[in-house]
């Protein structure tokens, strides 16, 4: 979004803008120049979880109304009861909060328009407009032609306006079987687009609604309600994404129906109101789906964790995986507002993350894989089970967040990856005979490998007291620097807290999950989950007051998320309650490993 109003040197304005920026010079919606007038609205269906490419819906339309100091509309399109629950409202509610979009009280619901709208379908009937159609589905859908042939009317369309009346409120008082009977309207059955071929307003289903309950048993089609319940809420801008281009002569007929032969002393009444709709390309972002019934197959099919499953692209997935409402917000504008469908690099929102978590995350040390190291001159340098205290960096981008304490003593663990025995020459991590920095400890040197069964458990090293924080040591008698290349982190065997910590990776391996066979399912990423119960992290981890007072690791959610240092970028997983071992998450890597892994 762009903050400034076409002042000089401003960012270029998107589309959208410069269309809003239009009909407030011009006065469309009320004085000219009245920024406050503008009004957008959010439209979820409660039939899944919200999943990226709402996140863009979402960024856009909220920070349209914020932009121009107007308003922003949360409402349910619940038009299908036979696939809408409770649980999924409650969650777009709390994803939408989570996104930092408030919105004007109260929500809103399709279903607080039923009422109306219905009385509008009546009116349309009257109006020679709609007719009740007795035709199966089967033959309704054969009776609107191909693209180079019209459709046939249907044998209904003609029918007594009394008699469509008459069905249509027994329809609405439950007296017929789901499927016997529709209601259509009347408009042009040789259209070019085949939206305008008679479509369908209203449906049979006799299925209890999770606000209303049994009390309708027609409910309203997408595409009649839609514009309406844009209608009577005072929308201006109606934003919505490009595969409803097609469908806006459709909206646009219909309230321009409802306003036929109304004004001043019409029977009818005055005139509705006609917000403008406006398209943009929605987000594809490479590597994820965003079908809610793709994404619900995933869920039922055990193939994920539930609808917020770190490794789904749903909000409260992403949330759950460490991700900032900020970061999102950041991608979303950044990939900016077109009408021109392409993919996006899902590596864009990754590399959003880790900008947004390496200003404001508190550095940590933690070993997924521990390797155990003895410093065998501890004791030769003082007390052998002395513990000495080691000043660490909280975050090197936020110079108030200060330092804090680490224990270092004679035992400490290493990653079991940071040591090898037969290294390559261009290893620069442990190896026999080799030395290493240990980051804000000593410099230590690997003099022997402990085996059992093969397998190297232990490592007995030796450490150069000169070296303490890690720093370099005096040269020597004749003026040689020592010189190490690699540095590694470590924690303290015996003040070390056992964590469980959960590597997630993307789910599929596809960049277009399914295109080579048609089921996202067949390009799952067998290795997105990795679970280490013996993980181990420096004690007293939590975020300390000065880190806090000086905004690094203040999150607007309350979730704690950290860099592990040389690891990636991790939090406290949300959900996993109970008296176990702490549970991290991984948001993202410190590099992009996917892009090193394509280049080979």
């Amino acid at each position: 979004m762009s903050d400034e109003h076409g002042e000089p040197g401003a960012p270029a304005r998107n589309f959208i803008e410069q269309i809003i920026d239009e009909h407030i010079a011009s006065g469309r919606w009320g004085e000219p120049g009245d920024r406050s007038v503008v009004r957008t609205r959010f439209p979820p269906e409660p039939n899944g979880y919200l999943h990226i490419g709402h996140a863009k819906s979402i960024a856009l339309n909220h920070g349209l109304a914020e932009q121009y100091g107007g308003s922003f509309i949360l409402r349910f399109d619940d038009t299908n009861p036979e696939k809408e629950e409770q649980e999924y409202v409650d969650s777009i509610k709390r994803d939408v909060e989570w996104m930092g979009a408030t919105w004007e009280e109260p929500v809103r619901f399709a279903s607080d328009y039923f009422e109306q709208m219905y009385e509008w379908a009546v009116e349309l009937i009257r109006k020679g407009l709609a007719y009740v159609d007795e035709q199966t589905p089967e033959q309704i859908r054969a009776g609107r032609g191909t693209p180079t042939t019209p459709g046939t009317p249907s044998p209904y369309r003609d029918r007594p306006v009394d008699e469509s009346v008459d069905l249509f409120a027994r329809m609405r008082a439950g007296e017929f079987e789901d499927g016997s009977m529709v209601l259509r309207a009347k408009i042009d059955m040789a259209s070019p687009n085949f939206n305008l071929r008679d479509p369908v307003m209203y449906r049979i289903v006799n299925a209890e609604h999770h606000r209303t309950g049994d009390a309708w048993h027609i409910y309203p089609m997408y595409d009649w309600a839609h514009g309406l319940e844009d209608s009577i809420e005072g929308i201006t801008n109606s934003i919505c994404t490009l595969e409803f281009e097609n469908h806006r002569p459709l909206y646009d007929w219909f309230i321009d129906a409802i306003n036929r032969d109304r004004g001043p002393g019409s029977v009818w009444g005055e005139k509705i109101h006609h917000p403008q709709q406006t398209e943009f390309a929605r987000l594809n972002p490479t590597y994820v789906i965003t079908s809610k019934r793709k994404l619900k197959q995933l869920v039922d099919g055990g193939h994920v964790d539930g609808w917020d499953d770190p490794r789904m692209p749903t909000i409260s997935g992403l949330r759950r995986r460490g991700y900032t409402p900020e970061a999102i917000r950041a991608f979303c504008n950044g990939i900016g507002t077109t009408k021109f469908n392409a993919s996006h690099d899902i590596g864009l929102l990754e590399r959003a993350v880790r900008d947004d978590l390496n200003r404001r995350a508190p550095r940590r040390m933690c070993v997924l894989r521990p390797l155990k190291v003895t410093i065998t001159n501890w004791a030769e340098h003082g007390d052998a089970d002395r513990v000495e205290w080691m000043d660490a960096v909280n975050n090197p981008e936020c110079a108030g967040a200060g330092t804090r304490k680490v224990p270092f003593g004679g035992t400490l663990y290493i990653e079991r990856d940071d040591f090898m025995e037969d290294a390559p020459r261009k290893f620069f991590r442990l190896k026999p005979g080799g030395e290493v920095r240990l980051r804000y400890g000593y410099w230590i040197t690997c003099r022997e490998v402990v085996k059992e069964g093969g397998e190297v458990v232990e490592l007995l090293c030796t450490y150069d007291p000169q070296t303490r924080g890690g720093d370099s040591p005096p040269p020597d008698a004749d003026g040689k620097v020592r010189k190490v290349k690699g540095t590694i982190h470590w924690v303290s065997a015996g003040h070390a807290e056992r964590v469980e910590v959960r590597l997630y990776d993307r789910l599929f391996t596809a960049e277009r999950p399914g295109k080579a066979t048609g089921d996202p399912i067949d390009d799952l990423n067998p290795d997105s989950l990795e679970v280490i119960s013996g993980a181990l992290i420096e004690p007293n981890w939590r975020t300390t007051e000065i880190e806090r007072a000086a905004g690094t690791g203040v999150f607007a959610d309350g979730i704690e998320r950290f860099q592990f240092e040389r690891l990636g970028y991790f939090c406290i997983d949300p959900e996993a309650g109970g008296a176990g071992a702490p549970v991290f998450n991984r948001a993202v890597g410190l590099r992009d490993s996917w892009a090193k892994i394509a280049k080979k």
